[in-house]
């Protein structure tokens, strides 16, 4: 241990350690493991110190960027955690819309880097979330339909493999493709060269409506929804209405439906392009606003809190269930969880299969049964309400998910969402870049060698 903390710029951390259980936590209350030791990477030098360590001492090995999977595959009893939450540089070449994050930035620092110069990097919907789990796994988000996933920005990485070797991926096209949705597989990156799109002020309207007038307006969400255009992005969610002082007494802490419309086009546009998604049935209650970019990103923030118990199922629809949602919606067991559904396509569908190994690019809708609770005592009914929830809508017969919301699956789950030919072909990579399996805490592709016969 002492030459490992010789090795390292950032702390080493053990049990020991004033600190350990604080560091140790993820987003997720419901993965606190032990690991063995926590190495609080500063620079690309200690992620590769952290390696040798593993190895030399017969350890597994975790990695954590922001810590906000689900799964919490971040952590694990036992193992050494390279955590690279201290990584946080960003840094932005306006002239060249570029940006270079490290790996354990968040969203929100890309965006606070980005967005006064009137860009942005496409990704997800709380700014909390890792930038680094996102990208790697695919990253839907309000630019998506306009400009792509965040796997699709990804220029370039600086990787540290599993033999302790930094690479840069201009020499190596193969494990690029493999990152742009193939998880965390293949190595640990230490810094993104990212691509960034024009983002300006959007025109962001959400409207509410009672749990009885769920069914029409599910099938009014649709109707818009896949006649939008690439400037325009809507999306829903089952829940239980909050307190907040804009709701009407009468719908708070009561099962409704939300609709928001964001508008990234022409400004003038915004009013009349949202209003489009609430009509003929109007909500009982909406509220418009224009925000930043910033400002839209953050509006998730609130809804899921470090600390809290998650448990998430999803799938790909061909069209929306109205009728099975609105039923497992009428079941939630908590006041926190929820069931969100989008419609994608747009320039999801532009990169070509060769360019990037995310699968799924073709799935008209994605639905996701977000359990979410406190009590330890309610972990088996929450976690078996999403469980029916996601069965009751789920199309037979319609295979693949999105890999970032995978945790306590069957075994061959990682080869339905990747399918045979792609599957083949990262495993082929994860040969060549991690033939031991080192990096197997995460949706797992296996090496050709360790594939069952």
């Amino acid at each position: 241990m002492a030459g490992l903390r010789a090795d390292c710029a950032g702390p080493v951390l053990t049990p020991e350690d004033p600190s350990y259980d604080e560091v140790r936590r993820v987003w997720n209350a419901m993965h606190l493991r032990e690991p063995a030791v926590i190495v609080r990477c500063t620079r690309t030098a200690d992620v590769r110190a952290a390696l040798r360590f593993a190895a030399a001492a017969g350890l597994p090995v975790t990695v954590r960027g922001g810590g906000h999977n689900v799964a919490g595959t971040a952590v694990a009893d036992g193992a050494v955690l390279i955590d690279l939450s201290l990584m946080r540089q960003v840094v932005v070449e306006p002239g060249e819309r570029v940006a270079h994050a490290q790996g354990g930035v968040l969203l929100r620092d890309v965006d606070a880097a980005t967005t006064p110069h009137g860009l942005a990097c496409p990704a997800g919907v709380v700014s909390h979330t890792g930038l680094a789990g996102l990208a790697l796994g695919g990253g839907y988000g309000w630019l998506a339909r306009k400009w792509g996933l965040t796997c699709d920005h990804v220029l370039a990485a600086e990787v540290v493999l599993a033999d302790g070797s930094v690479v840069e991926t201009a020499q190596h096209p193969d494990l690029l493709w493999a990152l742009r949705g193939g998880g965390g597989n293949f190595g640990v990156v230490t810094r993104f060269t990212l691509r960034l799109r024009e983002a300006g002020p959007v025109h962001h309207r959400a409207g509410l409506y009672p749990f009885d007038d769920a069914v029409a307006a599910l099938d009014q969400y649709a109707r818009f929804a896949e006649a939008q255009g690439p400037d325009q992005h809507a999306v829903g969610c089952l829940k239980i209405a909050s307190d907040e002082d804009w709701i009407p007494v009468g719908l708070r802490r009561t099962p409704v439906l939300a609709l928001t419309s964001v508008w990234l086009g022409e400004p003038a546009d915004g009013p009349a392009a949202n209003a489009a998604l609430f009509e003929p049935l109007r909500p009982a209650v909406s509220r418009e606003r224009v925000l930043s970019y910033a400002q839209l990103q953050a509006l998730g923030d609130h809804s899921e809190p470090h600390g809290h118990r998650y448990y998430t199922k999803s799938c790909y629809l061909g069209d929306l269930p109205s009728a099975g949602l609105a039923a497992a919606c009428a079941d939630i067991r908590s006041p926190w969880s929820a069931i969100d559904f989008e419609y994608l396509r747009g320039a999801i569908l532009d990169l070509p299969d060769a360019e990037s190994a995310f699968p799924g690019r073709d799935a008209p809708y994605i639905c996701t049964v977000s359990a979410h609770w406190l009590d330890p005592a309610q972990d088996a009914e929450n976690i078996a309400w999403a469980r029916a929830s996601i069965a009751g809508v789920a199309e037979p017969g319609r295979g693949g998910a999105y890999v970032n919301y995978l945790q306590d699956e069957p075994d061959g789950k990682v080869l339905d969402v990747y399918g045979d030919v792609r599957y083949a072909k990262l495993a082929e990579v994860k040969a060549r870049y991690d033939p031991a399996n080192v990096f197997r805490a995460n949706q797992n592709i296996r090496p050709h060698s360790q594939q069952p016969v």
